[in-house]
């Protein structure tokens, strides 16, 4: 990620949940970020295909209520922060053999703003006090969302 880019995540991080994040914690969070966007897809899939279509729309996303406003709160930070089109350079499309519509594709940096609101949230809900969260409490966290997402 260039250092601009960094800089702008590292301060997402401070505004989202007061954490000093750092590149190696940039690196876990990019991992993560790729993880649960895949995981979100497979899902989507299999909504597609089950309803006879080859396309993911947004309705085969399996957005929750608590990551729906995850990605309220996000795209309020993100007016001050202009993290999206950061996000936009960070998202992968996961090769899955299926297309996705535009309305899906637009709704992706969203998502993955909520995803990212709901990272740094987590790390307060686990240890209250952590400023700068370690290897440990990284995976703490990644636990914690495989048994949800």
């Amino acid at each position: 990620m260039p250092v601009m880019g960094a800089a702008r995540f590292e301060r997402f991080f401070r505004t989202a949940a007061s954490l000093d994040v750092d590149k190696s914690d940039l690196k876990r969070y990019d991992e993560f970020l790729d993880r649960k966007i895949h995981d979100l897809f497979v899902v989507a899939k299999a909504a597609a295909k089950a309803n006879g279509r080859d396309v993911i729309e947004p309705r085969d996303l399996p957005i929750t209520k608590g990551l729906q406003e995850r990605m309220h709160e996000f795209l309020k930070l993100d007016e001050d922060l202009e993290v999206v089109p950061l996000l936009e350079q960070l998202l992968t499309r996961p090769p899955l053999g299926i297309a996705l519509s535009e309305d899906t594709e637009a709704r992706l940096p969203a998502i993955a703003g909520g995803l990212s609101v709901a990272l740094a949230q987590a790390f307060k809900i686990i240890d209250p006090r952590v400023k700068n969260p370690g290897a440990a409490e990284w995976d703490q966290v990644f636990r914690m969302f495989e048994l949800l997402l």
